[in-house]
């Protein structure tokens, strides 16, 4: 049974991330925004659920280190492989905005969570906790950026409508924009729903098989819950829309560190005792190394070379982990 709850999962991951693309790529043509902006509100935070209800019920639980494992892990695996996969698909550019203002954005949050969250690097400090101002204080970074970015859909209209001229158009385009609503939605909820199917089913597999819950945690579960964003991103770019897919990443990680961590902690401050320094690093790391694809190889492009990078990089921390 399990490997027909595997199908379809799998089969719900790809019918999902089809549709959802399509949705969104329509109704950012419909309302001339961008496809990198529609990524970063609709496509990132929807993906994004399945962190939020894990973080949200480890926190009412007690549980702060799965509560931040889950996000950090998370962030990581969105960079690395998400991000490494769709770029050695399709190369893409990075344009001056992304470049100015959300990839910045990203490393600043990415920044501010390690220090906040590691208060024992302050003399005196004996505990490292996410406390309720924290959360308070992330909440409002998300909103201000999230309103600065929403009021101004980006970029200015006339660079999102020559945008929209140039790229394919979608498989729904033309139409209705409620219909289209609704389609995104259906489509995130079966995205969702498959993959906590999927995940489900190759967690109970891989016990049958013999592997521990350590090595399941670190590998199937770490990216089940990514699965989301990671098949939405792989269908963006095989749709030729790679901006959709860094914008979901972007998006994404954003989410999860302001708003579900933000919400979490406010819900019931964190108590943080084993997440490893190194995985917060890396963290960050992989943030910066968003940043230096726009200086490396061709400037401003996100390479294939560098996502066979980025893909090695995540092979290697996934290494260091069973080891640790």
């Amino acid at each position: 049974m399990d490997y027909l709850f595997l199908f379809i999962g799998l089969g719900l991951l790809l019918l999902g991330a089809n549709y959802l693309v399509d949705s969104s790529v329509a109704i950012a043509q419909r309302a001339r925004i961008s496809n990198f902006i529609i990524g970063l509100t609709i496509v990132g935070m929807g993906t994004s659920s399945p962190e939020l209800f894990v973080s949200l019920k480890s926190a009412l639980a007690g549980n702060g280190d799965i509560a931040m494992g889950n996000v950090v892990g998370s962030n990581i695996c969105n960079v690395l492989l998400i991000l490494g996969v769709s770029a050695t698909i399709l190369p893409f550019a990075i344009d001056r905005e992304q470049r100015r203002r959300d990839i910045p954005v990203c490393i600043a949050a990415s920044l501010l969570l390690l220090f906040l969250a590691n208060d024992t690097l302050i003399p005196g400090i004996s505990e490292n906790t996410l406390s309720r101002l924290d959360g308070g204080f992330f909440l409002l970074c998300f909103l201000v950026y999230m309103g600065y970015v929403i009021l101004n859909k980006g970029r200015d209209p006339k660079q999102a409508l020559a945008e929209a001229d140039e790229q394919s158009q979608s498989s729904l385009a033309g139409r209705n924009v409620w219909l289209l609503w609704g389609i995104a939605i259906v489509s995130l909820a079966a995205l969702i729903f498959g993959g906590n199917l999927f995940l489900d089913a190759a967690k109970n597999l891989a016990r049958a098989w013999g592997m521990s819950d350590a090595v399941i945690a670190i590998t199937i579960v770490a990216v089940g819950t990514s699965l989301p964003e990671l098949i939405t991103s792989v269908i963006a770019a095989v749709k030729h829309n790679p901006q959709l897919a860094l914008g979901n990443v972007i998006g994404s990680n954003l989410f999860n560190i302001l708003f579900i961590l933000g919400i979490s902690s406010l819900v019931k401050p964190l108590q943080l005792q084993s997440i490893n320094m190194v995985d917060y690093i890396v963290m960050v790391v992989s943030a910066i190394m968003v940043y230096m694809v726009v200086l490396t190889f061709k400037r401003n492009k996100f390479d294939r070379i560098e996502g066979i990078i980025f893909l090695a990089a995540y092979i290697g921390y996934t290494v260091y982990l069973l080891m640790r």
